[in-house]
């Protein structure tokens, strides 16, 4: 499960068994049609989990959190990474 952040600042949530490939396709405009005229994209956050349920679950819950909830979920691994990825 990953948290993309869009060109225009929206955040986008989904799930996929390889993130980088993922993100990679938003980023080529491949992904998503809700990214596609929103790119480029940043990956801002990963979880894994042992079965596709439990990762639909876990986006499902992030999509339903307020834009300030997801600032602060992605706010924890900024400061953990030390800071954003420069776009």
């Amino acid at each position: 499960m990953y948290v993309i952040e869009c060109a225009d600042d929206t955040l986008y949530t989904g799930y996929t068994t390889d993130v980088e490939r993922r993100v990679a396709e938003h980023d080529a405009g491949e992904g998503a049609k809700y990214t596609r005229g929103r790119t480029p994209v940043a990956l801002r956050h990963v979880e894994s989990f042992d079965s596709k349920s439990a990762a639909m679950s876990r986006e499902y819950a992030i999509k339903s959190l307020s834009r300030a909830e997801k600032e602060s979920l992605i706010g924890d691994d900024k400061v953990r990474d030390g800071g954003p990825e420069p776009r």
